[in-house]
């Protein structure tokens, strides 16, 4: 009798790479997986009060927390992939442009709305509006997107102007134009790392399941979802 399925849970950042990489472990592999996405925070959350899953996906803080909590197993995290923070409007609508700090900063003053996620890119891009000393000013055009919604979306229904999130979240959306990425000079970059949860029933599975997402082999997979190996 074929195993169960082993249970992922990610953040969305992640979502469409971990589909490409959980199909292609399942061909390879014959154990089937099944990967769900939410809101990072949220995710956190369940694995906190311990529900049954084997492997979960998040920035790499957030597993540093959960392996502090003993929700992670001690010593299971691997670093999958480096994601840059990238810009986005409606399609057709005006293009800012955004290839330095300077012209970020103005396009930011000058939106008459804006969007960027609640996970460790919001949390960088409020630090750094407040380091240019204009937090306050747009703090009442920001629009905070609900758990597990992403900001493309809400760029692409015209409630926000401009959105900030990270590439992979952006790159496929349909009714939104790519600006760029964040210049080099501003950019952020998140790592996205798996651990096995204590949880688990089965953690070599989990294990072998981390490590094969983290081979060489799926560097080009990574990079065409919009992010870099980690290795």
């Amino acid at each position: 009798m074929a195993d169960a399925a082993l249970k992922l849970a990610s953040s969305m950042a992640t979502r469409e790479l971990l589909a490409a990489l959980v199909a292609q472990y399942q061909q390879d592999q014959g154990q089937a997986v099944t990967a769900e996405a939410a809101g990072g925070v949220d995710v956190a959350r369940r694995v906190e009060q311990g529900e049954a899953l084997d492997v979960v996906v998040l920035a790499s803080g957030a597993i540093d927390k959960l392996m502090a909590s003993g929700r992670v197993i001690a010593g299971s995290r691997v670093d999958l992939v480096h994601s840059g923070v990238a810009i986005a409007v409606r399609s057709g609508a005006n293009r800012f442009p955004v290839g330095s700090e300077a012209e970020v900063r103005a396009a930011v003053q000058a939106a008459r709305t804006l969007s960027y996620s609640t996970g460790p890119s919001g949390v960088y891009l409020e630090q750094l509006f407040q380091r240019w000393g204009i937090l306050e000013t747009v703090r009442p055009r920001i629009v905070v997107p609900p758990p597990g919604v992403p900001v493309g979306s809400l760029v692409a229904t015209g409630q926000a102007e401009l959105g900030f999130q990270q590439l992979s979240e952006l790159m496929n959306l349909q009714g939104i134009d790519l600006l760029g990425p964040l210049p080099a000079e501003i950019q952020t970059i998140t790592i996205f790392s798996g651990g096995v949860c204590t949880a688990s029933s089965r953690p070599a599975a989990g294990r072998a399941l981390l490590a094969f997402m983290a081979s060489p082999a799926m560097a080009e997979l990574k990079r065409q979802h919009g992010m870099e190996p980690a290795g």
